[in-house]
């Protein structure tokens, strides 16, 4: 994974046509890299129903949220960020889509989310937000003569394909919403590292060791047992969102150490090798904090 993809650097320029996103002069992306922690886009401790089915406008993985029991119960409620990233768009769409007041947030590695129809925009583009942070209220916004009832509309989607393919299933606190409609209560306390250890090693791997870096971060080794390959990366904790120096390693017994280290704003790696029956070395860095480890876990 290259640092860029790591570094949550500003997203390419983007404009919105209906609702599409079109690069402007740019190259297709490339692939999405882990998926951020996302949390539900309200307070903790608020639970709201989402619905992807009943209106003739969604496509398939679209949300629409409100609680209360009347039509406008919800108007005014804070919307969140999902998680930690920056902001690059922030306006009312006019006669262009039906967006009406909409907030987009990039989180790096190719992960966007949406947030229409609010009454009001708390943030402006290139403003970095943090996981909970206040982004906006929710509203009923629209296009000249659309009249909706207040709710807030979310979406995800990724800069690896063009819309509406890039439109992406929601997660939240690690789990897939549970499409047509769900109803959740929101773990978004705000602030954190928007990735995790094993999102960033990717499907089938399992944590099986962790050493914290003082108050910096966290160093991690992760196990596949479905190809005996290890993974070591390094999730900061400390100076979030901010490129820094971090690092991980890992290192087969009778192999070369092979190590990921650069100045990253989220973390580093993941370094994964294959060891079957032998036992490895692993460790990381942020800042001055470090860790390495003995030859161990030669299962």
């Amino acid at each position: 994974m290259t640092a860029w993809t790591k570094a949550a650097a500003a997203a390419a320029t983007a404009v919105l046509v209906g609702t599409a996103w079109l690069l402007a002069g740019a190259a297709p992306a490339q692939a999405a890299g882990p998926r951020p922690a996302f949390q539900l886009p309200f307070p903790a401790g608020q639970t709201w129903t989402g619905d992807s089915s009943d209106s003739s406008a969604h496509r398939s993985y679209e949300i629409d949220f409100n609680r209360g029991g009347t039509p406008d119960a919800d108007l005014g409620d804070t919307v969140a960020a999902a998680a930690a990233g920056t902001v690059i768009t922030s306006a009312h769409q006019g006669d262009t889509n039906g967006y009406g007041n909409l907030v987009v947030i990039d989180h790096g590695g190719g992960w966007r989310t949406y947030y229409a129809h609010l009454r009001v925009r708390s943030v402006a583009a290139g403003t970095a937000v943090a996981a909970g942070q206040k982004i906006g209220e929710v509203g009923d916004t629209s296009r000249p003569g659309n009249d909706i009832t207040p709710h807030l509309h979310y979406e995800v989607r990724t800069t690896d394909t063009s819309y509406p393919a890039n439109i992406e299933p929601a997660y939240f606190n690690g789990a897939r919403f549970g499409y047509p409609n769900q109803t959740l209560t929101s773990h978004n306390s705000g602030g954190g590292n928007p990735y995790t250890a094993s999102a960033v090693c990717g499907s089938g791997y399992s944590v099986i060791d962790s050493q914290a870096l003082g108050a910096a971060g966290t160093a991690y080794l992760l196990y596949n047992a479905a190809n005996s390959n290890n993974c070591a990366v390094t999730i900061k904790a400390a100076s979030v969102g901010t490129a820094s120096a971090t690092s991980a390693f890992l290192e087969v017994r009778g192999s070369a150490r092979v190590t990921d280290s650069g100045s990253f704003a989220y973390y580093a790696g993941p370094v994964r090798r294959a060891a079957p029956a032998t036992c490895v070395r692993w460790g990381g860095s942020v800042g001055s904090q470090s860790y390495t480890s003995p030859f161990e876990h030669c299962g």
